[in-house]
């Protein structure tokens, strides 16, 4: 059955919560220590850039998120993405199709830059962010410390478009 790829909406936030959980209880892929509730996860939906889901059936499969990179002014052509994929359905191809979806979307709203960064070792987000043009810029070593253990986080970064100056006019 192919997937539904949309916009996030408010409502979509219990679902989002339930597929994060995991990755923050039971691995270091977040370096969040407390899983966020809905209500937070609704705000932080308020404030990024642009959020998708993917539905299988009548079920929440996936979700893909770009937030601004940093917050000063000269940033903001670049962004950070992210792509959460519930257990079932991981290697399928839903997070394939959540990136180019979002990539797509971005790109058509003026941003630049892409990047992504992953706790390491992550072969699943890297051969990801790889198959879809993202190239490595670097890694930051034992920058965090969850379940016991320090992990390094590597980044990857894509051109969206041309860097122009002056550069391209951000839509919403």
């Amino acid at each position: 059955m192919p997937d539904d790829i949309r916009p996030a909406t408010p409502e979509d936030a219990e679902a989002i919560a339930s597929i994060y959980a995991p990755f923050v209880r039971y691995t270091a892929i977040s370096f969040e220590t407390e899983v966020p509730d809905v209500r937070e996860i609704r705000r932080r939906m308020s404030r990024a850039i642009s959020w998708l889901v993917s539905e299988r059936g009548d079920s929440t499969v996936g979700y893909a998120y770009a937030a601004p990179l940093r917050s000063r002014a000269a940033y903001a052509w670049s962004v950070e993405v992210s792509v959460y994929i519930s257990e079932p359905v991981r290697g399928s191809g839903v997070g394939g199709a959540l990136l180019d979806a979002l990539l797509r979307l971005l790109s058509d709203r003026g941003f630049v830059n892409a990047f992504a960064g992953t706790t390491l070792p992550n072969a699943a987000s890297v051969a990801l962010f790889e198959s879809r043009g993202f190239r490595p810029t670097g890694t930051e070593q034992e920058v965090g410390f969850k379940l016991g253990s320090w992990h390094d986080v590597g980044w990857w970064q894509r051109r969206l478009q041309a860097a122009t100056v002056p550069p391209p006019q951000l839509t919403k």
